[in-house]
């Protein structure tokens, strides 16, 4: 069977398959590159919620400071950030709710979600 066995043919009109390093696939819908087949497929269930107004404001990929840059013996430090797949408002909930599709869940990945919970008193929640 095949990866995309439950995506339909017309479904498939729009897509494009990439190369990464975590040997998932990149996929283009709707000319957005997401990180693996996993991801668009939830952003496809997102759009689907919005357009039925069970959510609202879907914004793609928001970034979250976690230290501003700094200058250190006169060599500026980059800033730190978050990136989340999602950032939605859930109606029902009345709250916005952050998402982050994971596969493999790396080192960096885990100490910066507990940052960013921290700092900003939300909750990541991993799909």
């Amino acid at each position: 069977m095949s990866i995309i066995q439950d995506i339909t043919i017309k479904e498939c009109d729009h897509i494009r398959f990439t190369k990464s390093k975590y040997r998932n696939k990149k996929v283009v819908v709707d000319g957005i590159t997401f990180d693996s087949l996993k991801e668009s497929k939830r952003y496809k269930e997102l759009k689907e919620l919005e357009h039925y107004g069970y959510i609202k404001d879907l914004e793609l990929q928001p970034k979250f400071l976690i230290q501003g840059k700094y200058k250190k013996n006169g060599k500026t430090i980059r800033a730190i950030h978050y990136i989340a797949d999602f950032r939605y408002f859930d109606v029902e909930k009345g709250k916005y709710v952050i998402e982050d599709v994971k596969g493999v869940k790396t080192d960096v990945y885990k100490l910066k979600k507990k940052l960013v919970e921290k700092i900003y008193d939300i909750e990541v929640v991993e799909i």
